[in-house]
Formats: structure tokens, C-alpha cells, sequence
């Protein structure tokens, strides 16, 4: 996949623009590394990070709405679909009563999983969902999986212990329907900032969610942007780490735009006083980007209060339409969920995207 990542349009309206600076909302005391390197061509610029998707789509594909107040959000379906992803989707498209493939989707996100269905040119399989009553969760597969590779599409994003009982019992179900591999696909993956003790008597969840996910029948994980690496560790099982983000250009920001960057977003605190130094120290604009935009309160205030000129975040987990803000920009990760998943499928080298 030839590709490149681009500054965001709003970025480029002047040839003059001085070499942007971007910082980790996680160091915002530090403004001393550097892991990015630049190449000019034509009139953009061209970042190439480390550890990052490089995507040959020259220009988002976006529906604005910036006329009544909301975001700008990008859209893979039959109706608006890059060219680059059309032809990949065309020549990947297999025929579904003879594919050994299947991808079932959960509750959490049903459009992201609708994405990487079309293009990766399959449909997803038919599965039942539903709550009783007293809030027990009851899944039952409408299709055969035996001896099939199964792939399940469920972000563990709010509420967090909902969906994530959810893809216990739905790899669950497929382990008891003889599926021959069972992989859970995390675009967001919950209770990984609790990774270890930072005082006596803390639990660490995220190992305790591991061992849920691999006792529950799980073979493979695929995850993106797990909040700290040494996660990954504590599967039994082979997790596929993708990343959304860019790394850190970090240097002098005054009347220079800066660009911060975090795999999250929760409450905004943290990228908000960051924001805010930057101001301080000269920032001519300050834009946000982040993978998973959890959005808890206050975050939205936070973020829509005039410290940012752009916030950037991917679709792993939805955002609720009272939470979208003139703001916001919404870009998919479906082609990367999707090429992964029929890498993973092929046996062929997952790193091989990000180099």
C-alpha cells in the first residue's frame, strides 16, 4: 500500500506556513524529541511517522455540515468510496457461500463493522443480539461457522462492561459452533490504561480482560492503539497491534501551528492544558488528534471551547450526534481493519502497513 499521511486541508491555505509542530498531550512538560521526518513535494507536506498507516487517498472524503454545527465525518459506503479502496474491495471480493471467512458484528459499533464488511467485499453474518429482561445478554449465530475462520467486530467502548460481556458471549457462541479460529477485533480496547500497580492493593484489570478474552475461546486479537504497548503482553494468545497515529515533532511553537497528539481522549484535561501552554507559548493554531475519542464529560466543552482550531479523531468508537461540534473531523479505519483481517486471513505480513 504506496501511500502518505497529509497535514489536514485547513493546514495548507498558506504557501508560507512554517513547519508545524506536534506534541504528545501525554508530555506536555517536554518539548524536546523528535520521531517524524518531513518530505516537500509540490505544494504539500508530507509527513511520514513511524508506526503509522500510510493511506493513498490524496484528499478525505468528507460530508461537511459546518453550515449547522456538525462535524466533518468520513463515510466508506456504496454511495461515497475512495477509488484506491474500490478497486482493493473489487479484487478482494469473494463469494460468500464458499468463503471459510466470516465477520459478525456486536452492538458496539455496527457502522464501523458495515465498513470494513464492504471493503473487504463480504457481508456480515447474521447474528442475533438481544438483552432479557433483567439485563442478561443472549447471542445466537443465524449461519454455520464450523471449521470457519470467525472474525469479531467489537470495540469494548461505553458502556464498557456491556460490550465487552457481549464479545465474551459471542466468542463463546462461535467456540461452541466449531469455528476453527476465533479472532476478536478491538478497534477500542477498554481497561487498558489500568496496566499495571501504581499503589498497593490495585488491581490490573487489563491482564484480568485478557485472560477473560483468551478463557472465553479467542485465538488472535487485533487491536489499535492499546494505550500502553506492555499490554499486549499479558495475551496468551497473538495480538496484531495497528496504529492510527503519528509519533512527535516537538520543538519551538512560536507562530507556528502545533499539532498534539494522544491515543485517547477521555475528559480532554490533559490535551486541554496542553492546548492551553501552547497558546501560551506562541501557538498560532493548535490542532488535536487522537484514535479513540471516548468523550466523557466535560470533554466536549473542553474541546469546543476555542483552544482548538481542528479535532481530528478515527471511528473506532461512535460518537453520540450530541457530542458532534463544528470542530470535529471523524476519519475510518475500515480499510485498515479491513486490509488487516484479510492479511491475518492469507497469512501475510501485517508490520509490511506501516512500512
Amino acid at each position: 500500500m504506496a501511500s502518505s499521511l497529509y497535514l489536514p486541508s485547513s493546514l495548507q491555505k498558506s504557501s508560507s506556513l512554517t513547519t508545524p509542530s506536534f506534541i504528545s498531550s501525554s508530555h506536555c512538560s517536554s518539548l524536546f524529541s523528535s520521531r517524524v521526518s518531513m518530505v516537500s513535494t509540490d505544494s504539500r507536506t508530507k509527513i511520514f511517522p513511524q508506526s503509522s498507516l500510510r493511506c493513498d487517498m490524496a484528499e478525505p472524503i468528507s460530508v461537511e455540515n459546518v453550515g449547522n454545527g456538525k462535524p466533518n465525518i468520513q463515510i466508506l459506503n456504496e454511495r461515497i468510496f475512495p477509488k484506491f479502496l474500490e478497486s482493493a474491495r473489487n479484487e478482494k471480493s469473494v463469494n460468500k457461500n464458499g468463503s471459510r471467512l466470516k465477520l459478525f458484528s456486536g452492538s458496539a459499533n455496527p457502522a464501523l463493522s458495515q465498513e470494513i464488511a464492504w471493503y473487504m467485499g463480504l457481508e456480515l453474518g447474521k447474528i442475533n443480539i438481544k438483552r432479557f429482561a433483567d439485563g442478561e445478554i443472549y447471542v445466537q449465530l443465524q449461519e454455520s461457522v464450523r471449521g470457519c475462520d470467525v472474525y469479531l467486530l467489537q470495540p469494548t467502548c461505553p458502556p464498557a462492561n456491556e460490550n465487552l460481556m457481549e464479545l465474551l458471549i459471542m466468542i463463546d457462541a462461535c467456540r461452541r459452533a466449531s469455528a476453527k479460529n476465533i479472532t476478536a477485533v478491538i478497534p477500542y480496547f477498554g481497561y487498558a490504561r489500568a496496566d499495571r500497580k501504581t499503589q498497593g492493593r490495585e488491581s490490573i484489570a487489563a491482564k484480568l480482560v485478557a485472560n477473560l478474552i483468551t478463557e472465553a475461546g479467542a485465538n488472535r486479537v487485533l487491536a489499535c492503539d492499546i494505550h500502553s504497548g506492555q499490554s499486549m503482553g499479558y495475551f496468551d494468545i497473538p495480538v496484531d497491534h495497528l496504529y492510527c497515529q503519528v509519533m512527535n515533532l516537538i520543538g519551538d511553537v512560536k507562530g507556528k501551528v502545533a499539532v498534539m497528539v494522544d491515543d485517547m481522549i477521555d475528559t480532554a484535561g490533559t490535551i486541554a492544558k496542553g492546548a492551553a501552554l501552547l497558546h501560551q507559548e506562541g501557538a498560532r493554531e493548535v490542532y488535536a488528534c487522537c484514535t479513540h475519542a471516548v468523550f466523557s464529560p466535560p470533554a466536549i466543552e473542553r474541546l469546543s471551547g476555542g483552544l482548538f482550531q481542528e479535532v481530528i479523531i478515527t471511528n473506532t468508537i461512535p460518537v453520540a450526534e450530541k457530542n458532534y461540534f463544528p470542530q470535529l473531523t471523524v476519519l475510518s479505519v475500515a480499510n485498515l481493519l479491513g486490509e488487516t483481517i484479510w492479511r491475518v486471513h492469507d497469512d501475510c505480513s501485517v508490520s509490511s502497513i506501516f512500512q
